[in-house]
């Protein structure tokens, strides 16, 4: 019996550590993030993916750091460099889960930043397959209000393009507001951005 109570005690403590551990480097990949260093916190959720691969956000994050980033750029062999290394994290979790609507958020804007970087060459083949994307996530969930916003930023962007009226569009910018409202993460490391966004993007609509 005591030593059933040792063995215990060290797998306890094992999970506690492994626990410490991963949190310790997600919230140290989250700072630099913050700060801007986009090489190093994209390092450091591949190895922290590395470790944990049973758990999809590392591979999400390294998708997000790489893909906000590359709409920043205006060079194309860095853009086209962050969207691989995205794409290939992202394909990882999506064999896993591929109704799991963050991730095909994700893939929207992966997509999306193809078509950014240039409308001509990528617009007409990815376009489709980005409304679709949108589609899948909100049939799954209507609520989620990244999936709500996403796809009325990418609306948005083809509206304006093309001289269409965007007032319904700014009303499903408006709803997202309501919806990251009462939005509720799983963790504090589970996806729960988008909201300073759409905010801002409401200020702007018209």
């Amino acid at each position: 019996m005591e030593k059933l109570l040792i063995i215990l005690a060290l797998a306890v403590s094992s999970i506690m550590q492994s626990q410490g551990n991963y949190e310790q480097g997600m919230d140290q990949a989250l700072q630099l993030w913050e700060e801007n260093k986009i090489e190093e916190s994209s390092a450091l959720f591949e190895r922290i993916a590395s470790a944990e691969q049973g758990n999809w956000l590392p591979n999400y994050y390294i998708a997000l750091v790489n893909t906000t980033s590359a709409f920043e750029t205006k060079d194309f062999n860095k853009m086209s460099q962050m969207l691989t290394i995205a794409q290939t994290s992202l394909d990882i979790e999506l064999d896993k889960t591929p109704k799991n609507v963050e991730l095909l958020v994700m893939q929207a804007m992966i997509h999306t930043a193809w078509i950014a970087f240039d409308p001509m060459s990528y617009g007409q083949k990815l376009s489709p397959s980005v409304m679709q994307l949108y589609a899948t996530a909100e049939a799954i969930a209507p609520e989620n209000p990244r999936v709500v916003f996403e796809k009325a930023q990418f609306q948005m962007g083809t509206a304006r393009f093309f001289g269409n009226d965007t007032a319904p569009i700014c009303a499903e910018i408006e709803k997202s507001l309501k919806l990251f409202d009462n939005f509720k993460p799983e963790s504090k490391y589970h996806p729960n951005w988008g909201k300073e966004q759409a905010v801002k993007a409401y200020k702007t609509c018209k």
